[in-house]
């Protein structure tokens, strides 16, 4: 990913200094296994223990030879370690080195990402009880429909990064796997204590049956929850980007001085911060196709997946990373105009209680299709017309036949909508 959507400690993990040292590390615990087991000697263990490192460059130009990377990180070892050298990989295939420190990163990436969630958790908490009673129109369709608050809204989105925190946690599980079985899986020249012992000290659980490489169902889970957790992140930024619209004006993210919207139009006060959130959004879920598609592979393992997985891993992890902590930000500083949102509910002269005023009717006795075209055409007139509704619903001979100056005035009352809002928040925080 490119610097400009990463962040360092996420991007650290992807980084070949620590994938390096996480195959040094595999490598020396497996010498550790075998020697416990009395076939590697304890003086060559402790020679490589001392000796054994790595040069990034050195590794770099033995690969150009090679064209194996993990022959180049072996070769490259040895060289350093000297005689004992010939007890490293012993009985390992490549990809034992390679899936067992995968699971280490996609694991440690996770760890960050759950940090994140709970920050924008935290966030979300404080924004939803401050605007409980923040009321505003409700939109279906992009079109009012009954009156709402603004709290339940980020009510919402908190249990929605809830969700997020639990999707990332079992997604961590399932990816918190290390195999050394050899090459197709059968332990033929590695005994399953060798893979037991390296796993318990990384803190990974051994894949119970592996061919040369894990199943990339697992990863494939994994890539599917950072998808998720990313559209859930757009659907705010969305949200936020309709709600700053110009003729709307009822939030805003923030805009700090000195910030320009436009090179042209010094007016402008662009929702950039969340249309970037949107873009990068599309740009992860279209890793979890890739992800998929590298489920299927070859009898015990082709390379298809590889070259795939090198760019979706970490630019997932880091970009998800990024746009959590981007929407924290926008969060953090939004700015609210709760008399903006009182008067864009009003815009619509009152039609916005038809369906008190149906239900009105229905009560009186009056059939729910007979009410229903009552109520209807005084709301289109006063929709077309520009006149008040309540006004309307008076002077209408039919509705006053049924209903009285009174009854008519109390189905417009707005309190009525949000009665329930503490009764959704307990729920919400009980949960």
């Amino acid at each position: 990913m490119i610097p400009r959507y990463s962040r360092p400690q996420m991007a650290a993990i992807w980084e070949p200094a620590n994938r390096f040292a996480l195959w040094l590390r595999i490598e020396i615990l497996a010498c550790e296994a075998w020697a416990e087991l009395g076939e590697v000697p304890r003086d060559a263990l402790a020679e490589i223990q001392a000796k054994a490192g790595f040069d990034l460059a050195r590794i770099d130009a033995i690969e150009r030879e090679v064209k194996h990377d993990v022959v180049a990180f072996l070769t490259a070892v040895a060289e350093r370690v000297g005689p004992a050298a010939r007890y490293l990989h012993l009985g390992l295939t490549s990809s034992d080195i390679l899936d067992t420190a995968l699971g280490c990163q996609m694991r440690e990436a996770a760890d960050l990402l759950l940090e994140d969630v709970e920050g924008l958790g935290r966030i979300l908490a404080d924004l939803a009880i401050k605007h409980k009673g923040t009321v505003m129109i409700g939109r279906t369709h992009g079109i009012h429909a009954e009156p709402t608050t603004f709290g339940l809204k980020l009510a919402m989105w908190l249990m929605e990064v809830r969700r997020a925190r639990e999707r990332l946690e079992r997604a961590r599980e399932v990816v918190s796997y290390g195999k050394l079985s050899g090459a197709v899986g059968t332990f033929a020249n590695v005994p399953p204590r060798v893979e037991e012992y390296v796993c318990a000290r990384l803190g990974l659980k051994p894949e119970p049956i592996s061919t040369q490489i894990i199943q990339r169902d697992r990863h494939a889970e994994f890539l599917a929850v950072l998808g998720i957790v990313g559209a859930s992140l757009d659907k705010f930024a969305t949200e936020i980007r309709h709600l700053q619209r110009t003729e709307v004006r009822e939030v805003e993210e923030p805009f700090a001085e000195g910030q320009k919207g436009s090179s042209a139009m010094p007016h402008k006060r662009n929702p950039v911060a969340c249309e970037q959130v949107s873009g990068l959004s599309r740009l992860l879920r279209s890793h979890v196709q890739a992800g998929l598609e590298n489920v299927a592979l070859w009898h015990e393992r082709d390379i298809s997946h590889s070259s795939v997985e090198r760019v979706i891993l970490p630019d997932s992890t880091i970009l998800l990373d990024y746009l959590l902590v981007r929407v924290r930000e926008i969060l953090d500083g939004l700015r609210v105009y709760p008399e903006t949102m009182l008067r864009n509910l009003h815009a619509t002269h009152g039609v916005i209680f038809s369906q008190q005023v149906l239900l009105a009717l229905a009560k009186a006795g009056v059939s729910r299709e007979a009410a229903y075209r009552m109520v209807q055409r005084n709301a289109m007139r006063a929709w077309e017309e520009g006149e008040d509704f309540q006004a309307l619903l008076r002077q209408d001979a039919e509705v006053r036949a049924v209903l009285g100056e009174a009854e008519i005035e109390s189905c417009f009352d707005l309190g009525y909508h949000v009665r329930h809002v503490d009764e959704i928040f307990r729920r919400v925080w009980l949960s």
